[in-house]
């Protein structure tokens, strides 16, 4: 992504319980992106799976996706394209399909240890991920590779407000924008 294209395209990735939803809120809020939890843009059947403790497939995600992907390039009279987004983003096709749909995306996958994160899932009250879905996601992930030049690794085992500043170091450096 080059300063000549000046929107931002986000997707913060990671396994349920790495903290995506409190990165994306923040980062949001400083750079006055819209924002939305990808799991708002699951189809219904999608969410009760999840919340029966019952997988997802490959075929339950594309809809999913291409919504994330058309949340971040959609546009009308009041807001602009671009913004952020709070997604597993597990697969490598996962991120290609939404790179391919959206445009130019910048992921920052929220990177830490599997002890960590289900202590965290544990932690939550009235979220439909549960817990015993983490050895899924896991075997599911596919970590970004080198290759993937668009993507930001951030560890998780931090306060949320060092991992922000570092998203903001990582993206300003990426895509060459005079960021907050």
């Amino acid at each position: 992504m080059s300063s000549a294209d000046q929107t931002l395209r986000i997707i913060v990735m990671g396994v349920s319980g790495s903290g995506k939803s409190t990165l994306a809120q923040s980062l949001s809020e400083t750079l006055h992106l819209r924002m939305k939890d990808g799991d708002e843009l699951h189809l219904p059947e999608s969410v009760e799976k999840m919340r029966a403790g019952i997988a997802l497939q490959d075929a339950d995600r594309w809809p999913w996706l291409d919504r994330i992907a058309h949340y971040l390039s959609a546009h009308d009279d009041n807001t602009a394209s671009g913004g952020i987004v709070a997604c597993s983003a597990l697969k490598r096709i996962y991120r290609d399909r939404i790179r391919q749909h959206a445009g130019p995306v910048v992921f920052l996958f929220l990177d830490g240890q599997p002890e960590l994160i289900r202590q965290r899932m544990q932690q939550r009250v009235g979220h439909y991920m549960q817990a015993g879905l983490l050895d899924s996601q896991l075997q599911t992930l596919q970590k970004p590779t080198v290759d993937e030049t668009d993507v930001i690794t951030l560890q998780i085992d931090q306060p949320v407000a060092d991992i922000h500043q570092q998203a903001l170091q990582g993206l300003k450096a990426l895509t060459l924008q005079t960021l907050p």
